[in-house]
């Protein structure tokens, strides 16, 4: 288990390397440029858009705010918890800064997939809405053998990525405070995880919209109060952050120290686990929406970079560094790491907070288990056909059971690894499509910038 365990490291830094690094910041970077800033120019914008009525030419199969809630249900999992704290153990705290600047580059993306997605989606032989990375490289670029590696990949990452991932961390948790064995929890998830995926998207989108609000509120508010308990530590915290990711962070107690390169790497890579920008994978969520417009869709689906790694992750690292718990060890002597480590500093200083970190991955990581499973559903749809949407969910749930027994760390490396698979041919494709993106953008903002004027009439006549 162990040369695994160490052939699995080896690749993951080699497809983590400074190439992809290079190619995700520099294809955000270019989409945000090409776009004017546009996730910062209209963020208000697209804020009101997921809380506002339909339009009534919109056609899909869920609703905005589902299809929302979907994409959070597969963005906000461990990795805003477990992922954030591993993050953190081999980065140091500089990863978070990097989180930070891949995220707000990953909305432009988040964007440009997104609008894609919707342009090029179609109605598959049951009536649902078809779309994603298969759909715009293939039906944009002509990229039919690419479009099937891609699908191939996304199968792959659904089972690690949004299964293995996921179960192994709340077997971690449930071990962890209720010494429950990870394979009867295993059978469990596998249970409930199968009861759900049978219904298909419009099923995992209600209960994503119902779980999703309520596990983030009730995580956000715990760790805003543990921050306000350590507030003078907070402005030290924030300094720590930012002079970690251009200098590294020393080696202290038993964390063992982190170069600039791995901040960099490890937030760059917790970024894209925590809301998958780049990956392109989401989008197919975003496909599935009831909309007029791909472009409107498209700045939705953005915001929820902004949720799930400026706003929940943030909460994450900055509560492990105020409370001080990064580089402790266990009474085995082992650094605490993942969901141990999450669970030491909320249980610091809130009574019963191993508890909220629990029942807050176990709701975060089902929902993303439910998501994954559908993004995992339309790829492998596209490869074999709705023949094997069946045996596709029967086998997504049964990988459940042997991933809460797995190793953590072998089952983070390759969530790693095929996420990092993926990104290439789907930045590629968004770059070749730039153009695209921009026309269907520009198309849309005649209609966003009469829409705002309307309201804006109407608030003056109503004063």
């Amino acid at each position: 288990m162990e040369q695994i365990d160490h052939f699995l490291s080896e690749v993951r830094e080699l497809v983590w390397g400074f190439p992809l690094v290079f190619l995700l910041l520099g294809t955000g970077a270019y989409l945000t440029i090409l776009l004017k800033g546009m996730q910062f120019r209209y963020l208000g914008y697209a804020l009101k858009q997921v809380v506002a009525r339909q339009q009534k030419d919109s056609k899909g199969d869920i609703s905005h705010f589902e299809a929302l809630m979907t994409t959070l249900a597969g963005a906000i999992g461990t990795g805003t918890i477990v992922g954030v704290a591993t993050g953190i153990t081999v980065g140091g705290l500089g990863a978070i800064f990097w989180m930070w600047v891949t995220a707000f580059l990953g909305m432009a993306i988040k964007y440009a997939e997104s609008l894609l997605a919707v342009k090029y989606r179609g109605l598959d032989r049951r009536g649902e809405m078809s779309g994603g990375p298969m759909q715009y490289i293939e039906k944009g670029l002509g990229w039919k053998s690419v479009a099937s590696i891609f699908a191939v990949l996304g199968v792959i990452a659904a089972m690690s990525t949004g299964n293995l991932v996921q179960t192994n961390s709340i077997a971690e948790a449930i071990n962890h405070v209720w010494h429950v064995d990870p394979l009867i929890t295993g059978i469990v998830l596998a249970g409930l995880t199968g009861v759900v995926i049978i219904g298909g998207v419009k099923s995992i989108g209600q209960v994503a919209s119902i779980l999703v609000p309520i596990m983030a509120l009730l995580y956000v508010f715990a760790a805003i109060y543990i921050l306000l308990v350590n507030i003078t530590n907070v402005p030290a915290a924030f300094m720590h952050i930012i002079h970690s990711a251009w200098n590294g962070q020393a080696a202290s107690g038993g964390f063992l120290g982190a170069s600039v390169m791995m901040a960099v790497q490890m937030g760059v890579a917790r970024s894209v686990f925590s809301n998958e920008a780049g990956l392109g994978i989401s989008s197919v969520a975003a496909a599935a929406a009831k909309t007029d417009s791909p472009g409107r869709q498209a700045m939705i689906t953005m915001t929820g970079a902004l949720m799930s790694t400026v706003i929940v992750c943030t909460m994450t690292g900055l509560v492990l560094a105020v409370t001080g718990v990064v580089g402790t060890t266990n009474d085995s002597g082992q650094v605490l790491n993942g969901a141990s480590l999450a669970i030491a500093a909320f249980g610091k200083h809130i009574i019963g907070g191993e508890y909220i970190v629990t029942i807050g991955l176990i709701l975060f990581a089902y929902t993303t288990v439910l998501a994954w499973s559908y993004y995992g559903e339309k790829c492998c749809e596209y490869i074999f056909g709705e023949r094997s949407i069946t045996a596709y969910r029967i086998v997504y749930a049964l990988v459940v059971i042997p991933g809460a027994a797995l190793k953590m760390q072998i089952a983070w490396h390759l969530a790693d690894i095929s996420n990092a698979l993926m990104i290439f041919p789907n930045l590629i494709a968004l770059i070749a499509l730039s153009s695209v993106i921009v026309k269907e953008t520009q198309a849309f903002l005649l209609i966003a910038n009469k829409e705002t004027e309307q309201n804006l009439k109407a608030e003056s006549v109503g004063d």
